[in-house]
């Protein structure tokens, strides 16, 4: 006999307001409304306000407060989802507006619209700011997706005033949304986007703008190390302002730290014949090495891969083809990298193995016809 396995009970209660329609907000309205729970949107755009329960976010909110709404309409949690600048003010609203709600945020700050909840006399027991670590290159209501947050930390920031039942009921639909939670303090959270998040979008800017002198077209000799370093300096200039804005000193000290550093590298380079000029670099690439050493990899682990790069023709099927034969020799892929070859058709796929069976996957390939670079 056949066993199927139960699904978990869904822990969000219905209905959930969501306010604010753009990539966040749609894409908890649609990973809620795959569960079955009722959702209502609101947002100061209609157009993205339609457009998101057009594609099945929810239901646009027939009421604004709860004096106004019938009881299948009061919402027993609201998810704020606007701009950073604007969080702290609209939750207050809506706690106001929504006397019985629970009211969670999902801004990539958190002290800051805790201490307009605090100056606004805002009933804070009531409130659980949260952050899930996940998004996209675009934004607004079409890139939002059903399974944003599979598998991705969603941080919780709780207070001594928080009751129990509103943490339990962000924490669960966290959960629900397929999320992992990690809880920190306001601080906690905001020293740690700073680090892992704010700065490097910076340091991704800043590198990205030297571009703009490359009177040599140097741009077009660009391998993945240069790729790799501005991915994301193609952000939102605006909505990064309001982030950096509400977290500067805790991302200014660190760009401080940087441009310490740096300048020590700059000093070695300048004359690099110089007692101990060669050391200076050395150590600063291996405290590189040791740093990179600690972001977690797959399953959270830290554990150090191998990789190998092929080369694939650019056509259909080719990287379906090359995936499947690892997976013929009973190699599994822990990591993956795609970069198309400059002036060539054809692209480069770096594949990371656990190091044991690194040279058996070279064997493997040359065996089946792959161009393996070494």
């Amino acid at each position: 006999m056949n066993s199927v396995r139960a699904k978990a009970p869904v822990r969000t209660l219905s209905p959930v307001l969501v306010v604010g329609t753009g990539l966040l907000g749609t894409s908890i309205g649609l990973g809620l409304r795959r569960l079955g729970v009722d959702v209502m949107l609101r947002d100061l755009s209609p157009t993205a306000m339609r457009l998101a329960a057009d594609y099945g976010a929810g239901r646009i909110a027939p009421a604004d407060r709860a004096t106004d709404a019938q009881p299948e309409d009061t919402p027993r949690l609201v998810v704020v989802c606007v701009p950073p600048d604007a969080v702290g003010t609209v939750v207050l609203e809506q706690l106001r507006n929504w006397p019985d709600a629970i009211v969670t945020d999902v801004a990539s700050v958190k002290t800051l619209p805790l201490e307009v909840l605090r100056a606004g006399g805002g009933d804070v027991s009531r409130y659980v700011g949260s952050h899930p670590m996940a998004g996209r290159e675009t934004g607004g209501p079409l890139s939002g997706r059903a399974d944003l947050f599979l598998g991705r930390p969603w941080v919780i920031t709780s207070t001594t005033e928080t009751t129990v039942d509103s943490l339990q009921e962000v924490e669960g639909m966290a959960l629900d949304l397929g999320a992992t939670v990690v809880n920190l303090t306001a601080e906690d959270h905001d020293e740690s986007v700073a680090l892992i998040s704010h700065v490097p979008q910076l340091v991704s800017s800043v590198m990205a703008a030297q571009l703009l002198g490359d009177n040599l077209d140097a741009a077009n000799l660009a391998g993945g190390g240069l790729r790799d370093v501005t991915r994301i300096a193609a952000s939102d200039p605006t909505m990064w302002n309001q982030i950096l804005a509400a977290n500067g000193s805790r991302v200014a000290r660190i760009l401080r730290n940087i441009a310490g550093d740096i300048g020590t590298l700059a000093d070695a380079l300048d004359d690099i014949e110089a007692e101990g000029a060669r050391r200076v670099v050395a150590d600063q690439m291996r405290a590189g090495n040791e740093g990179v050493a600690r972001i977690p990899g797959k399953h959270g682990s830290r554990r150090t891969y191998a990789s190998v790069t092929v080369m694939v023709d650019d056509r259909p099927g080719q990287l379906a083809r090359l995936f499947n034969e690892i997976g013929e020799a009973d190699i599994n892929v822990e990591e993956i990298m795609l970069e198309h070859s400059p002036g060539a058709n054809l692209g480069l796929v770096e594949v990371w193995v656990l190091p044991e069976v690194r040279q058996r996957l070279v064997d493997e390939l040359d065996s089946r016809g792959w161009r393996v670079a070494q």
